[in-house]
C-alpha cells in the first residue's frame, strides 16, 4: 500500500512537472514509448501472479515439509513484500506516464518519467530475483539456521552471564500477604508474546504490593485465566493498565519465548521421523541446532523472573523456563519419535556427552537424568543385541565415526 500510494502521486505529478518547469523530451516517437510502456503495464501484471505463486509455493512447502510454526516467520519475509511493491508501482507509474505521451497532440515523450520507468522496471528484475534466490531458504540446512539464528538472537538478548549472581525465589514468599487484586485475561484466545517485566515492577512499587506473574511467555491466554495476582497492595488499579504491561497476538514470538525456536527445531526434528517422512538424517542435523542452544543456554543464567526491593524482599516474580524444562523440550519428543532410530539414538548419546564435557558442574545432575532416560529407550526399543550395542556408541553424525573409547562397553 506504501508503494501505490506513492507511485501514484509522482505519477500524476513528476511529469507534469517536468512538463511546465523543463521542458524536456525524449528523442523516442510516442508509438514506440507507448509500446514499451504497454508492454511493461501488462508484463508486471503476469510478473505479480508469479510472485504470488512463489510466496504460496513458500509458505506451504514449509508448512508441509517443517512446521506449520514457520509460515509466519516465512510469509513475513521482506523480499516478497517489497517485491510486490515495486511490481505494483511499477504498474501504477507506467500508467500514470502514458497519458503524458502525445499530450494535446504534442507528438512529444517526457524524458525523465519515462526513464523512471525503466529504471522501476530494473528493480522490478533485481527483485524478482532476489526472490527466485529466496527459495534457498526451503532448503532444510538453510531452514534449521534460519530457526537457529533466531533463537540465539533471542537468547543473547534474555540472559546474563552463569556468573551473575542469581536471583532465585520461591512463590511461598508471597504466602504472608493478602491478595488485594487479581487480574485475568478476558477476550478471545491469544499467545501471550512478552511481559513489560519494568512496567509492572513500577506498578508494584507505586501501590507499595508484590506482584506475581501467574502466565509465562508461549501460553495461550483463556478468558477467564488469570494473569497475575497482587498481594499487599495499598490501592486497586484497574485491569487495563495492568493488561497494557502483556503483549499479546495470535502467534507466539521469539521476542522473549527462546523455548519457541527450541519448538520449531523439535517440531522439524519429529516430522523427519514421522513414517510418512522417514528422515533421520534431518533429525540429526536439527539436533546440531538444538545442541548449540543448550551449550548456550547451559553457559547463561536462567533465574531472571525474580526482581527484589532493596530490603531483599520478592517485589515482583515471572515465570521463565527453567534448564530442565529446555531438557525436556529438547530430549523427551525426539527421542520418543526416533526411539527406534539407530543414527538419531547415537546423535543424542553424543550430545549430552559433550554437553556434560562443556558445562558446568550445576548443570550435570539433569542431562545425567536424561543420559539414563535415553539408555533406557535403547533398551527398550532394540531386542537384538546387537542393535542394542550400535545404537549406544556416540556419533556426532549418527552414523559416522564413533567416538573412540564410547561405546554401550563403558556405561
Amino acid at each position: 500500500m506504501c508503494y501505490a500510494a506513492t507511485a501514484v502521486p509522482a505519477g500524476m505529478i513528476l511529469p507534469r512537472l517536468e512538463h511546465r518547469f523543463l521542458a524536456t523530451t525524449s528523442t523516442l516517437s510516442s508509438a514506440v514509448a507507448l509500446t514499451i510502456l504497454s508492454s511493461i503495464t501488462s508484463g508486471m501484471i503476469a510478473l505479480t501472479g508469479i510472485v504470488f505463486s512463489l510466496a504460496f509455493v513458500m509458505v506451504q512447502f514449509s508448512a508441509v515439509a517443517y512446521s506449520p510454526r514457520l509460515v509466519a516467520w516465512i510469509s513475513r519475509d521482506p523480499v516478497i513484500w517489497h517485491s510486490i511493491g515495486i511490481f505494483t508501482a511499477t504498474f501504477l507509474y507506467a500508467i500514470a506516464d502514458m497519458a503524458w505521451i502525445d499530450r494535446a497532440g504534442s507528438a512529444g515523450v517526457p524524458f525523465f518519467s519515462t526513464w523512471v520507468v525503466i529504471l522501476l522496471t530494473l528493480a522490478s528484475v533485481g527483485m524478482f530475483i532476489a526472490l527466485i534466490q529466496r527459495l534457498a531458504l526451503l532448503q532444510v540446512t538453510r531452514m534449521l539456521a534460519f530457526t537457529g539464528d533466531l533463537g540465539r538472537q533471542v537468547i543473547e538478548c534474555m540472559y546474563p552471564s552463569l556468573e551473575t549472581p542469581a536471583s532465585t525465589a520461591r512463590t511461598d514468599e508471597f504466602a504472608k500477604f493478602q491478595v488485594t487484586q487479581t487480574v485475568v485475561h478476558s477476550g478471545g484466545p491469544q499467545a501471550l508474546q512478552a511481559v513489560d517485566m519494568p512496567a509492572l515492577l513500577a506498578l508494584a512499587t507505586q501501590t507499595s504490593g508484590r506482584v506475581e506473574v501467574l502466565a509465562s511467555v508461549g501460553d495461550t491466554l483463556i478468558t477467564g485465566m488469570p494473569l497475575l495476582r497482587v498481594f499487599a497492595g495499598s490501592r486497586l488499579v484497574k485491569d487495563e493498565i495492568w493488561k497494557a504491561a502483556f503483549e499479546t497476538g495470535p502467534d507466539r514470538t521469539f521476542d522473549q519465548d527462546p523455548k519457541y525456536a527450541l519448538r520449531l527445531l523439535v517440531d522439524i526434528a519429529i516430522k523427519a521421523l514421522s513414517p510418512a517422512i522417514n528422515d533421520p538424517s534431518t533429525a540429526v542435523q536439527a539436533l546440531d541446532q538444538i545442541q548449540d542452544h543448550l551449550l548456550r543456554l547451559g553457559r547463561r543464567r536462567l533465574e531472571i523472573g525474580a526482581v527484589r526491593d532493596s530490603a531483599g524482599g520478592l517485589r515482583l516474580f515471572v515465570p521463565h523456563p527453567t534448564w530442565e524444562d529446555f531438557l525436556r523440550l529438547a530430549f523427551d519428543e525426539i527421542r520418543f519419535c526416533g526411539a527406534t532410530s539407530v543414527q538419531v539414538m547415537r546423535r543424542m548419546r553424543a550430545m549430552i556427552s559433550d554437553l556434560i564435557a562443556a558445562l558446568p558442574q550445576e548443570r550435570h545432575a539433569a542431562l545425567e537424568h536424561h543420559r539414563e532416560r535415553l539408555n533406557a529407550t535403547i533398551a527398550r526399543s532394540f531386542a537384538d543385541q546387537e542393535e542394542k550395542l550400535e545404537a549406544s556408541v556416540e556419533d556426532r553424525q549418527g552414523l559416522s565415526v564413533p567416538r573412540s573409547g564410547r561405546d554401550a562397553g563403558s556405561e
